[in-house]
């Protein structure tokens, strides 16, 4: 069985790894294994645990304080580096700062490990995630799934390497707050940008933090995806000064048309990344020849091309 790609490592399609059973053979996160509390393994560390929380609705499901205590009674708090949550809600972050004392050495979280085939990434609710960041200083990587209540504010955070936000619309508020804070190990950041009606009122202004890199300095994969402004992105990518530094980026699952890509080819030169992600685009043949023929070197991923008569961003809900 090949191994799906890490997101955390580079950019992949939505298709790998937001469908299908949470629990199927083959379920990584942050190169870790997905095990449940009460499964024996030879490495606690090596492996990422899932706490889950009443998916189905039943009365009589444990809650997340008892899934975290199952999990601690098995394992020796020490042990825990990576966790997922099969779970949403408003409380998750708060909840995670509040026991920051029994986890002192997670360095990876994913809130938010729900199936879409479950449910839809439109229904799954977040909350404040700074709390987060400010209570697990050794975090190296954070998903977050959904984006219904997600909130934000700019904090500094020493470790962070991974930062991805997987939802089908994006607060402009927490597109502001990432560019506002400090991430000076960040070489990650992912951002699925989506649509106003699911939340996102983001405009491509907001992104400007960002795209100066000044706060970023480790920055060297780049993903602002999903967005049905995708062509503003592109021409204001096109004179990004962190792009000179990128080793990866992707402009993908939005509504991606020639005039964008006409701005990425006039814009400052790409012959140095090792990958251009453009997948479920609108952009015409001629047009993606062009492409590929001036990034020789380049692995551009131009497939999914969508039918010109109805335009969509990729994952909305």
């Amino acid at each position: 069985m090949t191994a799906t790609p890490d997101p955390g490592e580079t950019f992949v399609h939505e298709d790998l790894y937001l469908y299908g059973e949470q629990w199927e053979p083959g379920q990584f996160f942050a190169g870790r294994p997905v095990v449940e509390p009460g499964e024996t393994v030879a490495d606690p560390s090596a492996v990422a645990w899932a706490l889950t929380n009443g998916l189905s609705g039943n009365g009589g499901e444990p809650g997340l304080e008892q899934e975290l205590r199952r999990l601690l009674d098995s394992v020796d708090g020490d042990s825990i580096e990576s966790i997922v949550l099969v779970h949403y809600g408003h409380d998750v972050g708060e909840f995670l700062a509040a026991n920051a004392a029994w986890l002192p050495r997670l360095r990876s979280l994913f809130l938010g490990f729900v199936s879409m085939e479950l449910l839809d990434i439109s229904w799954m609710k977040q909350g404040d995630i700074a709390p987060l960041l400010e209570a697990f200083p050794h975090l190296e990587r954070l998903d977050v799934r959904g984006s219904d209540g997600l909130t934000l504010r700019p904090v500094r955070h020493e470790r962070l390497r991974a930062l991805r936000f997987e939802c089908g619309g994006l607060p402009g508020a927490v597109v502001r707050a990432v560019g506002a804070c400090d991430l000076p190990a960040l070489e990650h950041l992912e951002m699925w940008l989506g649509v106003e009606n699911y939340g996102g009122d983001y405009t491509v202004a907001d992104l400007a933090p960002i795209l100066s890199g000044e706060r970023l300095p480790a920055l060297r994969r780049l993903g602002l995806c999903d967005s049905p402004a995708q062509d503003e992105i592109a021409a204001a990518v096109a004179a990004a000064p962190v792009v000179a530094r990128l080793e990866e980026l992707s402009l993908s699952m939005g509504e991606l048309t020639d005039a964008g890509a006409e701005a990425l080819l006039g814009g400052q030169p790409l012959t140095h990344l090792r990958r251009l992600d453009l997948h479920h685009h609108y952009i015409s043949g001629p047009m993606a020849a062009r492409i590929a023929a001036s990034l020789p070197g380049v692995d551009v991923d131009l497939s999914e091309r969508q039918p010109d008569d109805e335009r969509y961003v990729a994952v909305s809900e």
